[in-house]
Protein backbone atom coordinates (compact mmCIF):
# COMPACT_ATOMS: atom_id res chain seq x y z
CA UNK A 1 0.00 0.00 0.00
CA UNK A 2 1.33 3.25 -1.07
CA UNK A 3 0.64 6.65 0.91
CA UNK A 4 1.45 10.45 0.11
CA UNK A 5 1.21 12.31 3.39
CA UNK A 6 1.31 16.19 3.10
CA UNK A 7 2.52 16.92 6.16
CA UNK A 8 2.76 16.10 9.51
CA UNK A 9 -1.05 16.33 10.29
CA UNK A 10 -1.03 13.75 8.12
CA UNK A 11 1.65 11.42 9.63
CA UNK A 12 -0.06 11.60 12.49
CA UNK A 13 -3.68 10.79 11.47
CA UNK A 14 -1.87 8.34 9.62
CA UNK A 15 -0.83 6.52 12.97
CA UNK A 16 -4.38 7.39 14.26
CA UNK A 17 -5.73 5.24 11.36
CA UNK A 18 -3.34 2.57 11.99
CA UNK A 19 -4.02 2.16 15.64
CA UNK A 20 -7.77 1.35 14.77
CA UNK A 21 -6.94 -1.91 12.95
CA UNK A 22 -4.03 -3.07 15.02
CA UNK A 23 -4.98 -6.58 16.69
CA UNK A 24 -4.99 -7.15 20.38
CA UNK A 25 -2.25 -9.99 19.65
CA UNK A 26 1.51 -9.52 19.68
CA UNK A 27 2.06 -7.34 16.73
CA UNK A 28 5.70 -5.91 15.34
CA UNK A 29 5.80 -3.17 12.93
CA UNK A 30 8.99 -2.04 11.45
CA UNK A 31 9.67 1.50 10.76
CA UNK A 32 12.16 2.06 8.43
CA UNK A 33 13.16 6.12 6.88
CA UNK A 34 15.64 8.41 7.16
CA UNK A 35 16.40 11.10 10.42
CA UNK A 36 13.42 13.55 10.39
CA UNK A 37 11.22 10.99 7.60
CA UNK A 38 8.39 11.01 10.81
CA UNK A 39 8.94 7.62 12.31
CA UNK A 40 8.39 8.99 15.84
CA UNK A 41 5.40 11.37 14.69
CA UNK A 42 3.54 8.02 12.92
CA UNK A 43 4.39 6.57 16.19
CA UNK A 44 2.66 9.67 18.25
CA UNK A 45 0.02 9.35 16.24
CA UNK A 46 -0.60 5.95 16.71
CA UNK A 47 -0.11 5.95 20.51
CA UNK A 48 -2.46 9.32 20.47
CA UNK A 49 -5.19 6.78 18.72
CA UNK A 50 -5.13 4.19 21.47
CA UNK A 51 -5.83 6.54 24.16
CA UNK A 52 -2.27 8.37 24.86
CA UNK A 53 -2.25 12.19 25.72
CA UNK A 54 0.89 12.99 26.94
CA UNK A 55 4.17 13.56 24.78
CA UNK A 56 6.04 11.03 23.28
CA UNK A 57 9.49 11.39 22.74
CA UNK A 58 11.92 9.16 20.60
CA UNK A 59 13.83 6.64 22.95
CA UNK A 60 17.22 7.24 20.70
CA UNK A 61 18.99 7.51 23.95
CA UNK A 62 16.75 4.89 26.27
CA UNK A 63 16.45 2.46 23.46
CA UNK A 64 12.89 1.77 24.38
CA UNK A 65 10.43 3.79 26.22
CA UNK A 66 7.22 1.77 27.69
CA UNK A 67 3.26 2.87 27.12
CA UNK A 68 0.44 0.73 29.16
CA UNK A 69 -2.90 1.50 27.36
CA UNK A 70 -6.50 0.03 27.46
CA UNK A 71 -4.62 -3.13 29.18
CA UNK A 72 -2.04 -3.87 26.24
CA UNK A 73 1.74 -3.53 26.46
CA UNK A 74 3.47 -1.23 23.77
CA UNK A 75 7.06 -0.85 23.10
CA UNK A 76 8.38 2.20 21.07
CA UNK A 77 12.08 1.12 20.11
CA UNK A 78 14.54 3.11 18.64
CA UNK A 79 17.57 0.69 17.76
CA UNK A 80 19.73 4.29 15.65
CA UNK A 81 22.76 4.13 18.62
CA UNK A 82 22.95 0.73 18.86
CA UNK A 83 26.17 -0.88 18.06
CA UNK A 84 25.63 -3.78 17.90
CA UNK A 85 22.71 -6.40 17.59
CA UNK A 86 23.33 -8.19 20.23
CA UNK A 87 22.92 -5.44 22.38
CA UNK A 88 19.38 -6.44 22.01
CA UNK A 89 19.81 -9.46 24.53
CA UNK A 90 21.54 -7.53 27.39
CA UNK A 91 18.02 -5.34 27.44
CA UNK A 92 15.81 -8.46 26.94
CA UNK A 93 14.23 -8.06 23.99
CA UNK A 94 12.68 -11.97 24.28
CA UNK A 95 10.39 -10.22 27.19
CA UNK A 96 9.23 -6.93 25.20
CA UNK A 97 8.23 -9.36 22.17
CA UNK A 98 6.05 -11.36 24.22
CA UNK A 99 2.60 -11.44 25.99
CA UNK A 100 0.50 -9.64 23.54
CA UNK A 101 2.61 -6.22 23.32
CA UNK A 102 2.62 -3.88 20.29
CA UNK A 103 6.09 -3.33 19.40
CA UNK A 104 7.13 -0.15 17.40
CA UNK A 105 10.69 -0.46 15.86
CA UNK A 106 12.87 1.83 14.82
CA UNK A 107 15.56 1.72 12.89
CA UNK A 108 15.39 -2.19 12.12
CA UNK A 109 18.11 -2.86 10.41
CA UNK A 110 20.27 -1.68 13.37
CA UNK A 111 18.65 -4.95 15.22
CA UNK A 112 20.01 -7.12 12.29
CA UNK A 113 18.97 -11.25 12.23
CA UNK A 114 18.40 -10.45 16.55
CA UNK A 115 14.93 -8.75 15.73
CA UNK A 116 12.10 -11.47 14.80
CA UNK A 117 10.38 -10.68 11.52
CA UNK A 118 7.96 -7.86 11.48
CA UNK A 119 4.16 -8.08 10.95
CA UNK A 120 4.05 -5.14 9.31
CA UNK A 121 6.84 -2.76 7.39
CA UNK A 122 6.26 1.16 7.57
CA UNK A 123 8.79 2.82 5.31
CA UNK A 124 8.60 6.78 4.95
CA UNK A 125 10.70 9.07 2.42
CA UNK A 126 11.18 12.54 2.06
CA UNK A 127 9.59 14.11 -1.34
CA UNK A 128 9.73 17.66 -2.36
CA UNK A 129 7.02 18.34 -0.43
CA UNK A 130 5.72 16.00 2.15
CA UNK A 131 6.57 11.68 2.73
CA UNK A 132 5.50 9.16 0.27
CA UNK A 133 4.95 5.98 2.31
CA UNK A 134 4.72 2.58 1.82
CA UNK A 135 2.96 0.09 3.68
CA UNK A 136 3.92 -3.36 3.48
CA UNK A 137 2.43 -6.58 4.92
CA UNK A 138 4.31 -9.70 6.11
CA UNK A 139 1.76 -11.32 8.19
CA UNK A 140 -2.02 -12.64 7.61
CA UNK A 141 -2.64 -10.00 10.56
CA UNK A 142 -0.79 -7.11 8.87
CA UNK A 143 -2.81 -7.85 5.46
CA UNK A 144 -6.11 -7.82 7.14
CA UNK A 145 -4.70 -4.78 8.97
CA UNK A 146 -3.73 -2.83 5.59
CA UNK A 147 -6.74 -4.04 4.26
CA UNK A 148 -9.22 -2.00 6.28
CA UNK A 149 -6.76 0.90 6.44
CA UNK A 150 -7.06 0.77 2.04
CA UNK A 151 -11.18 0.87 2.60
CA UNK A 152 -10.28 3.67 4.44
CA UNK A 153 -8.37 5.59 2.53
CA UNK A 154 -9.64 5.18 -0.63
CA UNK A 155 -13.06 6.08 0.44
CA UNK A 156 -11.58 9.80 1.60
CA UNK A 157 -10.25 9.96 -2.48
CA UNK A 158 -12.04 12.54 -4.25
CA UNK A 159 -14.30 10.22 -7.12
Amino acid sequence: MLLTLDDESATLELGKNISKYCPDKAFTIHLEGELGAGKTTLTRGLLNGLGHQHHVKSPTYTLVEHYHLNDRDIYHFDLYRLADPEELDYIGLDDYLGNGALCLIEWPAQGGNVLPSPDLIIALQYQPTGRHVSLTAVSGLAQDLCRQLSQDYSSQSPA
